[in-house]
């Protein structure tokens, strides 16, 4: 059952478009974050620390990823990094109100990026229609 489920997430990542690569990147950056909250809550520091440098690991990520030309990125980049320092600082201050203010900008984030999705193909059927 668990090498079909793996097989399932692989499939999903291998035919993803990018758009819905960055959704998926979105939604484990947060699933990361409830775990280091819940490993906080529970004391268990090392799972804590892995679990934030996931989150962070997918933060770089998405700056490294980011189109550095488009006209909206100068104003990603610097909150992409102030997540980055944030989730640093959740970590070393064991902080979940920290950790959770960084949760709340990359949810923020996610449910931006899901609504321009959801925009980007309402308009592709739109114009599709009119062909």
């Amino acid at each position: 059952m668990m090498q079909q489920h793996q097989a399932y997430k692989t499939n999903a990542v291998n035919t993803a478009t990018p758009q819905e690569l960055t959704l998926m990147l979105y939604n484990g950056c947060l699933k990361f974050m409830k775990q280091a909250k819940k490993a906080m809550e529970e004391k268990d520091i090392p799972a804590k620390n892995n679990y934030i440098q996931r989150a962070q690991d997918i933060i770089s990520e998405l700056i490294i990823t980011l189109d550095h030309n488009a006209p909206i990125a100068k104003d990603i980049l610097p909150l992409y990094e102030f997540i980055n320092r944030r989730l640093i600082d959740a970590n070393i201050k064991n902080d979940p109100e920290i950790l959770m203010e960084a949760y709340a900008l990359v949810e923020e984030f996610r449910n931006t990026w899901k609504e321009v999705m959801k925009q980007a193909k309402t308009m592709q059927y739109s114009q599709g229609a009119k062909a």
